[in-house]
């Protein structure tokens, strides 16, 4: 980011000027990477024409003639579809105040930060309304914020969004500060203790990378074939044409014959109606057809290009032509591993670091968020899977049902552990071994391996032990 420290002495001597012109002439020479140039048809004394962190609110022209901004790039459908993937899936996963006491870990129901995060961020926003606020601001502008409201023992009891396009970050007296312009035209400065500052790659302890900013010229190519889908059909699909006549016109008869031309046969409800040349006028196509174009495969390879940007698997973005019934799922665990979860190991240590207390942190809390649900799968899988975990006792049959939203069973032996009566600790092999020898008959072990029963009867609590 640029910041007025890099200008030297010298530089900083122009503004001493004493015209509007002369100091735009000075700034010019400057160049500031270029950018500032945008920002003539600003009044001087406009915030935004001096204020490095609002430049991006004008965004840049791309190369394809669109202008990209954090704004403009939600109107392209693919950009919208995975920012609101993205933050949607993470805003609706639960995420608990977790506390590990030993080798016990379980939520912190009655900790006063628990709901801020969890249920309710505050008065008027749930916690999934905030969180999914900040992940698409993180993956529109780079930086997600919010202010830090703790009560008098520093717990964190609620949290309000902040818009990127406000905030700077800054170094005041060797210490981060967050200047917000308010919307009245004031400033207020907020301590680093006070800001919640979510961020995405290329954090460089102040700012992280905007995507809109990284991605400009993939999406104003997706942008400019929006447009000119859009302005194709609009003109009635009529491909740009050249209306010759054998004489020359004057000016008023060469804009009747023009306005009479585009008044006829412009524009999609007169598309397909008969054109009457007269004088020997011709018509001849200048334009490449969609088809000549490759519109359709252009416009389907810049849903892959979002999709590479924001490292989606490309179905998510609801392009399915080269997916199947027999990927989808491994697609999905991809989705959850590569796309979700390194989100998620970057908030939980923002969360951990910036929101808990150093009593909080050192009595064992934490911020945890599930992703089972992500990787739910059909119930023959399920089962299956609960079957395998009972079976060796990392789970009880109570446990299972709560995954399944079902109710406890009130019966005891739901809550126990239970392991299989062939299976015993390496450690205790040899004296099995010396208990059972001269008793093993093969005859009689092959007998009862194939009529040994396979379920849950052959196994006991752990507590039990069990033979």
């Amino acid at each position: 980011m640029f910041g007025y420290a890099q200008l030297t002495g010298d530089d900083l001597g122009i503004f001493k000027t004493t015209t509007a012109g002369q100091i735009v002439d000075s700034l010019k020479s400057l160049h500031l990477g270029g950018r500032i140039k945008r920002f003539f048809n600003l009044s001087l004394t406009d915030p935004k024409a001096w204020n490095p962190s609002l430049w991006n609110l004008f965004g840049s022209r791309s190369m394809s003639g669109e202008v990209v901004t954090e704004e403009t790039a939600l109107t392209y459908s693919a950009f919208w579809n995975a920012v609101g993937l993205i933050s949607g899936t993470i805003g609706a996963l639960p995420l608990n105040l977790m506390r590990q006491s030993g080798k016990t870990k379980l939520p912190a129901y009655k900790e006063k930060s628990y709901p801020v995060l969890h249920s309710r961020a505050n008065p008027y926003m749930t916690a999934k309304a905030l969180r999914s606020c900040l992940m698409a601001h993180i993956l529109t502008w780079g930086n997600g914020y919010a202010e830090i409201v703790r009560n008098g023992y520093g717990e964190v009891v609620e949290l309000w969004p902040i818009p990127p396009s406000r905030v700077t970050p800054e170094m005041s007296e060797g210490k981060l500060v967050y200047k917000i312009s308010m919307p009245d035209g004031g400033e207020k400065y907020l301590p680093y203790e006070q800001v919640l500052h979510l961020h995405g790659l290329g954090f460089d302890g102040f700012q992280g990378y905007s995507i809109v900013a990284m991605a400009r010229k993939s999406l104003g190519l997706g942008m400019a074939m929006e447009t000119f889908g859009a302005t194709y059909f609009g003109n009635g699909t009529h491909p740009g044409v050249i209306v010759s006549h054998p004489h020359k016109l004057g000016t008023e008869g060469h804009s009747n014959l023009k306005k009479s031309l585009t008044e006829t046969y412009s524009g999609l409800g007169n598309s397909h109606r008969l054109m009457l040349l007269e004088d020997g006028m011709e018509i001849k196509n200048v334009s490449v057809s969609p088809e000549d174009s490759q519109f359709l495969e252009s416009r389907q390879f810049q849903i892959t290009d979002v999709a590479r940007w924001f490292n989606l698997p490309v179905h998510k973005l609801k392009e399915m032509s080269k997916s199947s019934f027999n990927n989808i799922e491994s697609e999905q665990i991809s989705f959850v591993t590569d796309s979700i979860l390194p989100w998620l190991v970057e908030l939980e240590q923002s969360y951990n670091m910036q929101l808990l207390t150093e009593t909080q942190l050192k009595a064992g809390f934490y911020y945890h968020h599930i992703v089972e649900g992500l990787l739910r799968a059909n119930s023959k899988d399920r089962a299956e899977y609960y079957k395998a975990l009972v079976g060796i006792g990392m789970m009880t049959p109570n446990e299972g049902r709560m995954k399944e939203n079902m109710n406890p069973s009130d019966d005891p032996l739901m809550d126990q552990h239970w392991m299989p009566t062939g299976l015993i600790p390496v450690n205790m092999f040899e004296e099995y071994l010396s208990k059972n020898q001269g008793n093993t008959q093969p005859a009689q072990i092959e007998e009862t391996t194939e009529t040994k029963p396979t379920n849950l009867i052959e196994l006991n609590p752990v507590s039990k032990g069990g033979q």
